[in-house]
């Protein structure tokens, strides 16, 4: 969980923005804010500074009926901060401050298996791999969770900046790839991951589709999402809305009730793009709800 530094003028670099709105966010934290905002029971479990910023990232995680007990406080690191510069069609550019950042020192023994274990969905990204305490507390989570009977969410959510390199970063999203259960990927991230093959071609999809796998969804922003099990695969379009801003979009997310569910997950991906930053712009049950007036296609 971080906070990000949003510009107030989308289409300027960073260096001609003239202003900058914080607005907290870290996908893992946009997808348990955004669960509990539609009615659902989430917990979050990270580390952030003993700072002003962490102390405010905590109560917004209980503001929004988060359980915050898995959250951590480093007294001699700050919590992370990114700015992100806002195209004028609302994709993003990233710049971290996190040399180290807190969430970077979460270590094994600070982690609450407790709330682990009695999760139904254990959901994860990539970031939490690229260095050392985090990284074993990440697999040990991963490996409570997965001993515990919890299915395996992951997004692998790429920041390139964020890694040494490429082939590092590479190598780190697909170490823990076969444990997931449910995959969430976007199309440029299939293209960094089979290095530069087609990620519309199904049988580029294919070849990321693991043995035990049951769900890999591919996210293709405005034009929706497309969906991938051993039974079957389809497309869900998306909704079109005029973005604002994209970050947590992709965090928002038998084949009728999948088809069902993917709608719903658009819906909600549409209506967070309109405002800026994340977790302030995640919609609530009712509001998604209002949006679906057509039936699925």
């Amino acid at each position: 969980m971080l906070i990000d530094f949003v510009p107030t003028i989308s289409g300027l670099s960073l260096a001609e923005s003239p202003a900058f709105k914080k607005a907290p966010g870290g996908a893992p934290a946009n997808v348990a804010v955004g669960i509990a905002r539609l009615g659902g029971s989430s917990a979050f479990i990270g580390k952030v500074g003993e700072d002003e910023f962490g102390y405010m990232l905590a109560d917004i995680l209980k503001e929004n009926n988060v359980n915050s007990d898995g959250m951590r406080f480093d007294p001699g690191a700050r919590t992370a901060l990114a700015f992100v510069t806002l195209r004028s069609d609302g994709e993003r550019e990233f710049m971290f401050y996190r040399n180290p950042s807190a969430d970077m020192l979460l270590q094994e023994a600070e982690l609450d298996l407790d709330l682990i274990r009695k999760a139904k969905i254990f959901h994860y990204g990539s970031i939490s791999l690229i260095t050392e305490p985090c990284k074993s507390a990440h697999i040990a989570a991963a490996k409570a969770a997965k001993d515990a009977g919890v299915v395996l969410s992951y997004d692998p959510n790429l920041r390139l900046p964020l890694w040494a390199s490429a082939d590092r970063a590479r190598e780190g999203i697909l170490s823990i790839w076969e444990t997931a259960d449910i995959i969430k990927i976007s199309e440029e991230e299939i293209a960094f991951l089979t290095q530069g093959e087609d990620p519309y071609d199904d049988a580029v999809v294919h070849k990321l589709f693991h043995q035990n796998l049951k769900l890999l969804l591919v996210t293709e922003g405005p034009g929706g999402c497309r969906y991938y099990t051993k039974d079957f695969s389809g497309r869900v379009k998306g909704l079109k809305v005029d973005a604002v801003d994209t970050t947590g979009a992709g965090d928002a997310f038998k084949e009728d009730q999948l088809r069902s569910a993917l709608r719903f997950a658009n819906a909600c991906g549409a209506l967070t793009v309109m405002e800026r930053g994340a977790i302030p712009a995640l919609p609530t049950r009712e509001s998604v709800l209002s949006t679906i007036q057509t039936p699925a296609s």
